[in-house]
């Protein structure tokens, strides 16, 4: 038995030897190769916006009074951005995928995985007007006699995303702890909220614009309106999974994530590389040589079609700045995922300046005050500008705010290569 103890330590020494180069190495560092392919995404819509240095804060006079956008130099590393704000085509996407996933949830649509467990299936095809699945799916459905319209409609009040993230943060300040107790579980409904366009104008007739807008084919390209913080942040986990599951079905590195950009990143996108300009074409005047108008604002004292647009307008409207990106300033002011302190530029670092934190539930509402930047259809010019800060609460939608998202790619961001 010593003897056959000793060939088996013989053999493993010279599994072991054989093991300490590969093949064609020559005994040489060469490092260890990758097993899956590579090749760097560009997501469709999105345009890159460049690394380098930004004069953060104020482009002119701060009327306002509330000194809360000094002047400071970053440097900011590169990124994906969308080149226009997120559409109601786009957002529907997400909205009929969560609507499609839990009717064949209740529907019992599954496919067995190898290791046994099972997933929704969503190649299914499901056809709502059939009278049968309409009784199978009668929870997600409200009544003919309680709809107000007389007949059958889908409750969109049903369409609950759930989501779960990993507290990267707490698993750094807490370690020895297990993993699981890091992940954070969310569950949040998505639709829109369409009577915005009613109940924040008093004495005003906008229902024919709040019961078409989210869902009529005019309004395909029009900027999705009507949804806080908090759906933002879920379409953009939605659109990681969706691009993450895309890709490692390919066998292809996935990396980074789809999410709302931070309030210095989104002004060094506006800014287009025009250090100091007060606004995304550079200024200092709102119209062209042809006295057009450069964005959709509310300009002479409240003409509002004035500039082309009594309310939004398509999301490709206008000129682009010079790194592509739409509307950077008017149309819907945009969601960041910074929240607002009036001394945040005093505090932040010099490389890839922000200032974020948890929100919970239980935190006082001044709390969830979170950046909007870039004014919108309904605001006056000083809004447009880059460096123009305002806020609202994480919780609260509005007719003129909507969101874009940016992916980044860090290890090309370093030398700006695409």
């Amino acid at each position: 038995m010593k003897q056959l103890s000793l060939k088996i330590s013989a053999v493993a020494l010279l599994a072991l030897a054989a093991s300490c180069g590969k093949s064609g190495s020559g005994g040489q560092l060469v490092g260890e190769p990758t097993m899956m392919n590579y090749k760097a995404p560009v997501p469709l819509g999105m345009v890159y916006v460049p690394s380098g240095v930004l004069k953060i804060g104020a482009s002119d006079e701060d009327v306002r009074g509330k000194n809360d956008a000094l002047v400071r130099t970053v440097q900011m590393t590169g990124f994906y951005m969308d080149a226009t704000e997120i559409s109601n085509s786009e957002y529907r996407q997400f909205t009929n995928w969560v609507r499609d996933s839990i009717a064949h949830t209740t529907l019992g649509d599954f496919i067995d995985n190898p290791d046994g467990t099972q997933r929704v299936d969503m190649r299914k095809r499901i056809n709502y007007r059939d009278q049968d699945v309409q009784d199978q799916l009668s929870n997600l459905y409200i009544a003919a006699e309680q709809s107000g319209w007389g007949k059958k409609e889908f409750d969109n009040s049903k369409l609950v995303f759930h989501y779960e993230t990993f507290d990267y943060d707490a698993s750094i300040k807490n370690p020895g702890q297990p993993r699981q107790s890091f992940i954070r579980k969310y569950d949040q409904a998505i639709y829109p909220d369409t009577t915005v366009w009613v109940k924040q104008f008093s004495y005003s007739y906008n229902e024919p614009i709040a019961m078409q807008y989210n869902w009529f084919p005019a309004f395909n390209n029009y900027p999705v309106v009507g949804v806080n913080y908090n759906q933002a942040n879920a379409f953009c986990h939605w659109r990681t999974n969706l691009w993450r599951s895309n890709r490692e079905g390919q066998k292809l590195y996935f990396e980074g994530e789809f999410r709302l950009p931070n309030e210095m990143q989104w002004e060094w996108a506006a800014r287009g590389g025009r250090n100091q300009a007060p606004y995304p074409w550079g200024g200092p005047y709102l119209v062209n040589k042809k006295g057009c108008y450069l964005a959709n604002f509310k300009p002479l004292r409240g003409n509002y079609a004035a500039d082309g647009g009594l309310y939004t307008v398509p999301v490709q409207s206008y000129w682009a700045n010079d790194y592509g990106l739409y509307n950077m300033a008017g149309n819907v002011a945009e969601w960041t995922s910074s929240q607002y302190y009036g001394s945040s530029y005093d505090a932040v670092a010099d490389v890839n300046p922000n200032i974020q934190v948890k929100l919970r539930e239980s935190d006082p509402q001044w709390m969830k005050r979170m950046v909007v930047r870039g004014g919108s259809w309904r605001d006056v010019s000083f809004y447009l500008q880059n460096g123009t800060r305002d806020w609202e609460y994480s919780d609260t939608a509005k007719s003129y705010i909507g969101f874009r998202c940016i992916y980044q790619e860090i290890a090309q961001s370093l030398t700006n290569r695409r």
